[in-house]
C-alpha cells in the first residue's frame, strides 16, 4: 500500500495503524460533511465521540486540524495537507482492501435498486440490460418509485437509486450524474390562434398543470441570458405525481407544463406540444446515483456505480434531435 509522503502522518501510523485509519476517516467526513454533527451521521455515531475522535488525532499527530468558534469550522494550514493525504491515504486502503474481499470476483445475487417512473422505464432499460448480459449471475429488481424521501435503504435491502432532486439525506453518497434541463410546453388547442405566450405573465393567465414532486401552487422561471427570475402563483387544473400523465394531459390540451426536455422532445417534434416562453425556463433537475454509507460495497452494486457513471452522458443527455440545452 502507497505511504503518504508526509513524514508526520506516515511515522504516526506505525503503532495502531487500524485505529489511525479510523481516524483518518472521521476527519474527511467532517470535512466533506460541512460539521460534526453531519459527519455523524454519516457514520452512524454520535457527535461527541467524532469531536473525541477529532481530538484522538489531533494529539497524535500534534497539530491542530480544525478551527472551531460558535458558528464556523475551517481547516488549519496543517489541516488543509492532513486532509489531502489522508484522502489518498483512504483511497490506496480502500484499494487494498477491497482486493483482499474480492474486488475482482464476478457479481452474483441480486441488485435492488429505485428508479424514478420516467428514467426507469425508458433511459436506463438499455445499460440495465448491458448490465445482465455483462454478468449472468445477476438478477435485478427495478423499483419504480419517484418519491424523493426514500426510506432506511439496509432495512429495505436496497443497494443503491437514481435520485432526481437535491438529495438531502445526509447519510447517503451522492454521485452527481447530470442536470435535466425543464421546459414550459402546451399543446396548440389550448393557444387557439394567438402567439404562444414568450413572457411569464403572460403565462400565469393560463390554465396550469402540476407535477406534485417539483410544483404545485407555484412556478418560478429564469431568463436564460440575463439570469432574472420571475415568479408566479398557479390554481393547477389537473395535479400528478407522473411526468407520463402530465405529459399526456398536456398534449390533451388540459394546461400548461413544466416537464423535463428530454421527455417533452419527441411530442415538440411531433407538433403535439409547443415551447412557451422559450427564453425562460424552470430550474434544471440534478441526477444523482446514491447509496448508504459504508466501509465495503459488494461487486454487483460496484459494477453497477461503475456502468452509470460511465453512460451517464448519453443517459441524461438530449434525445436525438432535441434543442441544444
Amino acid at each position: 500500500m502507497p505511504t503518504p509522503s508526509d513524514p508526520k502522518i506516515a511515522s504516526s501510523l506505525q503503532p495502531g495503524t487500524g485505529e489511525r485509519i479510523e481516524l483518518m476517516q472521521t476527519l474527511v467526513r467532517i470535512v466533506e460533511a460541512g460539521s460534526l454533527s453531519a459527519a455523524a451521521a454519516q457514520l452512524g455515531t454520535s457527535q461527541p465521540t467524532i469531536s473525541r475522535r477529532l481530538q484522538q488525532l489531533e494529539r497524535a499527530l500534534g497539530l491542530r486540524l480544525l478551527q472551531r468558534t460558535t458558528h464556523t469550522m475551517r481547516l488549519t494550514q496543517d489541516g488543509e495537507r492532513c486532509y489531502e493525504r489522508a484522502r489518498e491515504l483512504l483511497a490506496a486502503w480502500a484499494r487494498f482492501e477491497s482486493e483482499l474481499k474480492g474486488a475482482r470476483e464476478e457479481p452474483e445475487g441480486v441488485l435492488r435498486v429505485i428508479v424514478p417512473h420516467a428514467f426507469g422505464q425508458d433511459r436506463l432499460i438499455a445499460p440495465l440490460a448491458r448490465y445482465l448480459q455483462q454478468h449472468a449471475g445477476m438478477a435485478v429488481e427495478w423499483l419504480l418509485h419517484d418519491d424523493r424521501a426514500i426510506h432506511d435503504y439496509i432495512a429495505a435491502g436496497v443497494d443503491c437509486a437514481i435520485q432526481v432532486g437535491v438529495v438531502t439525506d445526509p447519510g447517503l453518497v451522492a454521485l452527481p450524474l447530470a442536470e435535466v434541463p425543464r421546459i414550459v410546453v402546451a399543446a396548440p388547442s389550448l393557444l387557439g390562434d394567438g402567439m404562444p405566450p414568450q413572457e411569464p405573465a403572460e403565462l400565469a393567465a393560463l390554465p396550469w398543470l402540476a407535477l406534485r414532486t417539483y410544483y404545485r401552487t407555484e412556478v418560478e422561471l429564469t431568463h436564460g441570458v440575463s439570469g432574472k427570475q420571475k415568479r408566479f402563483a398557479i390554481q393547477p387544473r389537473f395535479s400528478t405525481d407522473s411526468l407520463y400523465a402530465l405529459r399526456s394531459a398536456a398534449i390533451q390540451g388540459v394546461g400548461v407544463a413544466i416537464g423535463s426536455r428530454w421527455m417533452m422532445a419527441p411530442a415538440l417534434a411531433r407538433g403535439e406540444l409547443v415551447q412557451l416562453a422559450p427564453a425562460w425556463q424552470a430550474a434544471p433537475l440534478p441526477v444523482s446515483l446514491v447509496y448508504p454509507y459504508a466501509r465495503f460495497y459488494p461487486a454487483r452494486l460496484r459494477r453497477f456505480i461503475e456502468l452509470i457513471r460511465s453512460e451517464a452522458s448519453t443517459l441524461f443527455g438530449e434525445m436525438p434531435g432535441a434543442d441544444d440545452v
